[in-house]
């Protein structure tokens, strides 16, 4: 074989062992998350809820899932909606992975959402979501651990006000640690994308 034929062969092939460097490294690359991403050093404080039916509910019944915890309320006119939507396009985006993850949407507003108007005002955006209320201290029990911030906003009735509030979604893994915080308006598929990530075991 010439030299010029031996000196292409050699830029192929070191061409080659570059390309297939550089997809090893991607492969082996921490993956990148769209939320703020926790080091754990311990499962998240368990709570007990209650869902329809009166069935009490803790947090640390769906260990060995994925969930994704937002709190929030029913009479919430924006915040709220858009992030059970990003929610529920995200189990759209997991398609069969989705049975390993469980959505929970505790209200902050436990005084008008009853545990069976929670449960069916979720259940509206996915028949998956599992709404949980109780009683005042039980909720402020639940959200203050993740940071939660809620407060009411006096209206013009006693019955007509809205209630300002943290408006993260926070994910923990199977073993009830608290991975990721997503700000408001994250996407569904973004969500998806770091949950196919969780599921694998794989972290920053």
């Amino acid at each position: 074989m010439s030299r010029v034929r031996l000196l292409i062969l050699g830029v192929v092939v070191g061409l080659a062992l570059v390309g297939a460097g550089a997809a090893a490294a991607r492969l082996l690359a921490p993956p990148e998350y769209h939320g703020l991403v926790l080091e754990p050093n311990a499962p998240a404080a368990d709570f007990t809820l209650t869902t329809a039916g009166g069935q009490r509910v803790r947090l640390s019944d769906f260990r060995g899932k994925i969930v994704l915890l937002f709190f929030g309320y029913r009479f919430c006119p924006d915040v709220c909606p858009v992030s059970l939507t990003m929610m529920k396009r995200a189990l759209e985006a997991l398609g069969a992975q989705a049975d390993r993850v469980q959505v929970i949407m505790v209200s902050v507003d436990p005084e008008r959402d009853t545990p069976d108007l929670i449960a069916e005002h979720v259940r509206r955006f996915d028949p998956r979501f599992l709404g949980l209320s109780g009683t005042p201290d039980e909720v402020a029990e639940a959200a203050t651990p993740f940071g939660i911030y809620y407060e009411r906003v006096a209206g013009s009735a006693a019955t007509q006000y809205l209630v300002n509030h943290t408006a993260t979604i926070t994910a923990l893994d199977g073993d009830g640690y608290v991975r990721v915080v997503y700000p408001h308006g994250t996407a569904g598929e973004a969500i998806a994308a770091d949950i196919r990530h969780m599921l694998a075991g794989r972290y920053p």
